[in-house]
């Protein structure tokens, strides 16, 4: 597949969702070769079209689809679906890029952030490609570069993250009770364990036996495996915000070596999909509506030294959970996949 000049059979399985709808648009902003586009969904979802660059496209049944011919298969339409169809992609000769945690931590299947470690996607003895978390994906262009300079030995993070990360009935849910709560309405939470309108759930996923969510060790497991350094330390606290889009994470690393604001400043400029919003003024900061909302770039600001630790320094990160914590990173990793990577 290293022929620049040629065109690809794109699938896109889970299609008709918010991450699916996402790719499919970026395909079209990135100018993608797709030379044939095969949009698969359940059946309740069969036989409806989706806009593709002017054109009407089908949307087909997943389970009596045929995937000979397809060169690259995006997969987000969960892990039940990854775990039984992935694989007969793969068998047919299909690259997939899949978006759910089926296969992350899995050896033989690479975990990629484009800009983080590409060169790992080559290397994909199955056939399958794995897309990070939304919360880890954000984090790793800020902190590769820190690390690679100077080491980080370790992180804590909290995560506010936006209900868009639980599907179209987060932001559905979060829509309603708004709606109801402004009305004086009594409300009924259903996607989540509790009220999500004007509230924050400190609970994202299952509880495992350590106390942590499953959510926060993936921040734990996927940062080593992109990192390739299982010596890194990792507190993670996940909560869920009534945000629609974009998640934000508040970071304290501890590095090896001393890193200055000033420095932290000046390696993140200059790191790919990174962009510094750092200002010690009102606005002078990120934040998920005005900045990440429907943008590509990390933001990352509130860059200072952390004064109770000799090598702490402490970051803001925000992104489009959507775009890039998901449907963005899975098109560039086809993109690498395109170009022979």
């Amino acid at each position: 597949m290293s022929n620049q000049n040629r065109s690809f059979t794109v699938a896109i399985v889970g299609a008709t969702g918010a991450v699916g709808e996402t790719m499919l648009s970026i395909l079209a902003e990135r100018d993608f070769p797709v030379g044939k586009l095969v949009l698969l969904a359940s059946a309740r979802s069969a036989g409806t079209q989706v806009d593709f660059k002017g054109q009407k496209v089908d949307v087909l049944d997943l389970e009596t689809f045929d995937p000979t011919g397809v060169d690259i298969a995006l997969f987000s339409a969960g892990g039940s679906v990854s775990k039984e169809y992935a694989p007969k992609f793969a068998a047919a000769g299909a690259v997939v890029i899949d978006n759910s945690s089926t296969f992350r931590y899995d050896a033989d299947v690479p975990l990629v952030v484009s800009e983080v470690n590409p060169h790992a996607a080559k290397n994909r003895p199955r056939g399958i490609i794995a897309n990070p978390n939304c919360s880890t994906m954000q984090l790793m262009p800020v902190l590769a570069p820190i690390h690679r300079e100077y080491g980080i030995e370790r992180i804590n993070v909290a995560t506010y993250q936006s209900v868009s990360g639980a599907g179209r009935s987060g932001l559905e849910e979060l829509g309603r009770q708004t709606a109801q709560l402004l009305a004086f309405q009594d409300i009924e939470p259903k996607k989540f364990q509790a009220q999500i309108a004007f509230n924050l759930i400190p609970h994202i996923d299952d509880f495992l036996p350590n106390g942590y969510t499953k959510e926060e060790m993936k921040l734990v497991w996927e940062t080593r495996k992109i990192l390739e350094d299982d010596s890194i330390q990792v507190n993670p606290t996940a909560v869920r915000v009534p945000v629609f889009y974009g998640h934000s994470e508040a970071v304290n690393i501890e590095t090896k070596k001393k890193i200055s604001p000033e420095q932290a400043r000046e390696l993140l400029r200059a790191s790919p999909g990174v962009e510094v919003v750092d200002e010690h003024k009102a606005g002078g900061y990120p934040t998920p509506v005005t900045h990440a909302s429907g943008r590509d770039p990390v933001f990352v600001g509130r860059i200072r030294e952390d004064f109770s630790h000799p090598r702490g320094l402490n970051l803001w990160v925000v992104a489009d959970n959507i775009r890039k914590g998901a449907a963005l990173n899975a098109v560039q990793l086809a993109e690498l996949v395109a170009n022979g990577g």
